[in-house]
């Protein structure tokens, strides 16, 4: 039994209503921008930040937590934690690990940072995938991290303080950047098998004993 078997059968177990929202909503998701998250530790930040990539479509959050645990506040995420993919990075190693993926990936790697001479979110370049790298709530991104990036982007302010909250960085940076997108002729969307494997991992997550369910479909169609 492939993918699509699966999902069809798996499909069953699921209101119409929320396959009909799968359908519509898996050819709308992108991994052309992705977001990396460096040791938040307020979890409604994190949960806001969930919250603002699956509104805009935005499938991957890279989580670097070597000391802080990457967590989500249900009432704020909405359940936002369930639709998107969180990539967990741990360990001393996990940042620049997590940044050599993206690279191999084809990911243009730029840091939120208020550089003077940075990219702002209307013309940072969007030809090739992108992954912006926020930092924590009180310090920004490490040092380390902007060493390992190939760009850096501000958001421009006109006031006295200094920075955006950074769940309002990320809703700034990441609307501009995907509204950009969606008027560009970059190939942004996901492929046919991305897709349907997207289809199938959310409908998994919407049932309660998925792995169970799975696995009496697999034994009937052995049988």
């Amino acid at each position: 039994m492939d993918d699509i078997d699966l999902l069809d059968r798996l499909g069953a177990f699921i209101t119409p209503h929320k396959r009909a929202l799968f359908e519509r909503l898996a050819p709308e998701r992108t991994r052309h921008v992705t977001v990396v998250l460096e040791e938040l530790h307020q979890a409604h930040n994190a949960s806001a930040v969930l919250r603002t990539c699956d509104l805009l479509g935005i499938q991957d959050v890279h989580a670097i937590e070597a000391r802080n645990r990457f967590t989500a506040n249900r009432e704020i995420a909405l359940g936002s934690d369930k639709w998107t993919t969180v990539h967990r990075h741990g360990g001393p190693e996990g940042a620049l690990q997590c940044i050599a993926g993206l690279r191999a990936r084809g990911h243009r790697i730029v840091a939120t940072t208020p550089h003077a001479d940075a990219w702002t979110p209307e013309n940072v370049p969007i030809d090739r995938p992108i992954a912006f790298c926020f930092g924590t709530e009180l310090q920004g991104l490490s040092a380390e991290l902007i060493a390992a990036c190939d760009g850096a982007l501000r958001i421009p302010m006109h006031g006295f303080t200094e920075s955006y909250n950074i769940s309002v960085s990320a809703g700034i940076v990441l609307y501009t950047v995907m509204q950009r997108l969606r008027a560009s002729t970059v190939p942004w969307r996901l492929d046919e098998q991305d897709v349907n494997a997207l289809k199938l991992q959310w409908t998994r997550a919407a049932l309660q004993d998925a792995q169970a369910i799975e696995q009496r479909l697999r034994d009937d169609a052995a049988r």
